[in-house]
């Protein structure tokens, strides 16, 4: 399996991606550890329970990382060669534990690159939503891409 090389994209191209993934406590725990966050709103349910939430939520930076990988497999998968970079980030709902999170990617932009003719620029939106059909993140990303081989 692999990713679409850039002269496979168009603008305007869809995914609805067909992973899902459910967000466990456990992820939410880890990710803020390994990334030495110790925010007590996403590590600490009594804290959590004071505020407006109620509950704890989930890292948002573990939900833009799960947003991105959700899309690898039907867009990029062994066919870039690196995001140059993530804009218009933005987390509109809360994740909690125990939502399930599918993704939407939309193909923005494309644009050959000026310093490597076999290689181009795919601009993606991707959008995330939990179970219940609600935004709960969303990005632009733009992936430097491989042409097809000759």
């Amino acid at each position: 399996m692999r990713g679409l090389y850039f002269e496979e994209f168009e603008v305007g191209m869809r995914f609805e991606h067909a992973l899902t993934r459910t967000v466990t406590e456990w992820d939410n725990m880890q990710f803020s550890n390994m990334t030495l966050n110790p925010q007590p709103l996403h590590i600490d349910a009594h804290f959590a329970a004071s505020t407006e939430f109620g509950k704890p939520i989930v890292n948002s930076l573990f939900t833009l990382g799960l947003m991105i990988g959700i899309s690898v497999s039907e867009t990029t998968l062994r066919t870039t060669i690196a995001n140059l970079g993530m804009t218009d980030v933005s987390f509109p709902a809360p994740v909690f534990h125990g939502d399930s999170i599918h993704v939407v990617t939309e193909v923005t932009s494309l644009r050959s690159s000026k310093s490597r003719p076999g290689a181009g620029i795919v601009e993606f939106r991707h959008t995330a939503f939990n179970q219940d059909d609600v935004e709960v993140a969303r990005c632009t990303r733009a992936a430097f891409m491989h042409r097809k081989p000759s």
